[in-house]
């Protein structure tokens, strides 16, 4: 029981790399309506950034995530006004190629700077470990779980409190309903695609004393990212965080009674079956 208590606090603990990835995913996804296959090499490009900053400037990394958050969203927004904008009322496919295209490009970038081999930020607080009540925590898996609740509360306030989060919700709702009550769609669009990958900049400087950093480090993360989004349904920012518990809790559960091998083709299947039965996914609605 305590082993099976152990693995649940493990997976719950990485499930806060997921929501905050997924967040920032499904928040691009919900507002702008693009799908974008470049934010794993956003999140690469962030560790990349911070890992600069740890060992160039001496920073630890959970400082450094501020001022890498502030970058990605400024290329994030720039993605958006560049490369998303011209083509928003192209057919998905074209926009799609669009953000995968971006992907490669700053994939071979990466190799060309830093090349192949894998690097790691120096960091003590993130790999020490923790004990609470006869359990073990990982103290960078704690605190990313606990900024991971922080960024939730902080960014439903932000929806539904403040004049541009409402706009943010008007646009995702129906785009040209929002245009004609005064909004200003284009510029929420460069907001919502700034938001959405600063998020992957605040999971860069979280992840980064953890893991180490390769050109495809981003990979992983976002392929999963993915599953979650679906799963909780595209562009809800709820069933971002729901799905990413589930996948955490699932993918550590079955790393340990099945196989690590095999534990991605459980939470797969389980995607899968959920989708089955509800296309939509858990708090997903039909949309226009």
């Amino acid at each position: 029981m305590d082993i099976f208590v152990q693995l649940l606090i493990n997976g719950l603990l990485l499930g806060g790399a997921y929501i905050i990835i997924s967040l920032g995913l499904t928040l691009i996804f919900g507002v702008v309506r693009v799908v974008n296959f470049a934010h794993g090499e956003f999140l690469m490009v962030g560790m990349y950034l911070v890992y600069l900053i740890a060992t160039h400037l001496g920073v630890h990394p959970y400082a450094g995530l501020v001022p890498v958050a502030v970058i990605l969203f400024a290329l994030g927004a720039l993605t958006q006004r560049v490369i998303i904008q011209p083509l928003l009322n192209a057919d998905e496919h074209i926009q799609i190629f669009a953000t995968v295209g971006l992907s490669t490009i700053l994939f071979n970038l990466a190799l060309v700077v830093f090349g192949a081999n894998v690097v790691r930020a120096p960091a003590q607080l993130g790999t020490s470990v923790l004990s609470a009540g006869g359990f073990t925590l990982v103290s960078g898996q704690l605190i990313t779980f606990l900024v991971a609740i922080v960024l939730t509360v902080l960014l439903h306030l932000f929806m539904h409190r403040t004049y541009l989060g409402r706009a943010l919700r008007a646009v995702a709702q129906h785009r040209y309903a929002a245009l004609l009550m005064g909004v200003n769609v284009n510029a929420v669009y460069v907001i919502a695609f700034g938001l959405g990958t600063a998020f992957v900049g605040v999971a860069a400087g979280l992840l980064a004393p953890q893991y180490p950093v390769f050109p495809t480090v981003g990979t992983y993360f976002v392929l999963t990212a993915f599953v979650i989004v679906v799963l909780g349904g595209l562009g809800s920012l709820y069933g971002a965080v729901a799905g990413s518990l589930i996948i955490g809790v699932v993918d550590t559960l079955a790393g340990y009674y099945i196989a690590p091998d095999l534990k991605e083709v459980v939470y797969f299947g389980i995607f899968l079956l959920i989708l089955t039965l509800r296309p939509t996914g858990l708090f997903g609605t039909v949309t226009e």
